[in-house]
C-alpha cells in the first residue's frame, strides 16, 4: 500500500466549510425523507444494487463486517478509489480491511440510511475531491486513508 500523501495547506479550513455547506443543504431537504421509511427503501435499494454489483465481480471473500457486507477481490475498474459503500455494502479489491477503514465505512453505511435514494446524488455534488467533500469528511478522512494519522 502507498504511503498516503500530505494534505496541501489549508486542507481543514475547506473541509470544515464543506460539512458547514453540507448541513445547509441538509436544511432544505424535507424532513420526511430523512432518516425515515421513504430514506430506508432508499438504503435497501442501495443494498440490493451493491449486492448485486458485487455478487457479479466479487471473486475474493465475502463476509460481514462492522456491520457491512464486505465483497472483496472486485476488479478495480468496479470502483473507486480504494472501494466504495453502497448501502450496506463495502465494495473493494485486495485492500487489508483495518478497524479503522471499517469504521470508515459504517458511516457511509449510516449516510445511506440517512438519506437514501438521494445519497448518490448527494455525494455527486459534494465532488470528487475527498478533502472537500463532506460525506468523506463526516466519515473521517484518517481512518478512510485520505489524510496521515495526526496531518495538521
Amino acid at each position: 500500500m502507498s504511503p498516503i500523501p500530505t494534505p496541501p495547506v489549508g486542507w481543514r479550513a475547506a473541509a470544515e466549510r464543506a460539512v458547514i455547506r453540507g448541513r445547509r443543504i441538509d436544511r432544505l431537504i424535507p424532513s420526511f425523507l430523512l432518516d425515515s421509511p421513504i430514506s430506508r427503501v432508499g438504503y435497501w435499494y442501495g443494498c440490493t444494487v451493491g449486492w448485486v454489483w458485487g455478487s457479479l465481480w466479487s471473486v475474493g471473500r465475502v463476509d460481514q463486517r462492522e456491520g457491512l457486507w464486505v465483497f472483496r477481490g472486485m476488479p478495480a475498474w468496479t470502483f473507486p478509489r480504494g472501494g466504495s459503500c453502497v448501502g450496506g455494502c463495502f465494495l473493494t479489491g485486495d485492500n487489508t480491511l483495518t478497524p479503522a477503514l471499517l469504521r470508515h465505512e459504517a458511516v457511509h453505511k449510516r449516510q445511506w440510511q440517512r438519506y437514501g435514494f438521494l445519497m448518490p446524488l448527494l455525494y455527486l455534488f459534494a465532488g470528487r475531491d475527498p478533502l472537500r467533500n463532506r460525506f468523506e469528511i463526516e466519515a473521517g478522512l484518517e481512518d478512510g486513508n485520505y489524510v496521515p494519522r495526526g496531518a495538521v
